[in-house]
């Protein structure tokens, strides 16, 4: 049997984000023989097609490579202002930049989490209005949207709702098999 390897990008730069932890806890509950891989961004510059023409910082080389090489990706994040975070979003450029196009026909998933109620849903939709454009096949449910975040994680970062784990369980085997489909 195969290994399905997810990687995962996480809206939040913050060291005790809960989008992070979130994709900790989709690592801890994913099926067997599904492997997710948080990538760490957050040293890549400013997307500018000057410095792209110039030369393309090797980070978004080897984030791009790790695309290609993904079976799927896993993308939590919360909602800034209705929107994306300018990071996630700066991301998203540097890699639709590259050619051959990495995240063109890749199977995505989507969760967010904030310490709202609504639980990030308008950055959901943004996203996928810009995944939609890159020729991402986002998976249409379960959607998951954590809202009182800072309620369902302990000081360690350990995801103690059982209602979440179960839908964050739920969202990867359907991930895996999603990416199974368009394989």
């Amino acid at each position: 049997m195969t290994k399905t390897k997810i990687i995962a990008f996480s809206g939040s730069l913050r060291a005790a984000s809960f989008n992070t932890q979130v994709i900790k806890a989709a690592q801890q509950l994913a099926p067997e023989g599904c492997e997710i891989e948080l990538i760490d961004y957050s040293a890549l510059p400013l997307y500018n097609q000057d410095q792209a023409d110039q030369c393309t910082p090797l980070l978004v080389l080897d984030i791009a490579e790790k695309v290609r090489a993904a079976d799927a990706i896993l993308w939590a994040t919360p909602e800034y202002n209705y929107s994306l975070p300018g990071a996630l979003k700066n991301l998203i450029d540097w890699l639709s930049r590259q050619a051959p196009q990495p995240l063109a026909g890749k199977p995505a998933a989507i969760i967010s989490a904030s310490m709202g109620l609504l639980g990030g849903a308008r950055v959901q939709y943004h996203l996928r209005q810009i995944l939609v454009c890159l020729d991402v096949h986002v998976l249409n449910k379960p959607e998951i949207m954590i809202g009182l975040a800072h309620e369902k994680f302990d000081a360690q970062g350990q995801l103690l709702d059982e209602k979440t784990q179960t839908l964050i369980a739920t969202q990867m085997q359907a991930l895996c098999a999603f990416s199974k489909q368009l394989d």
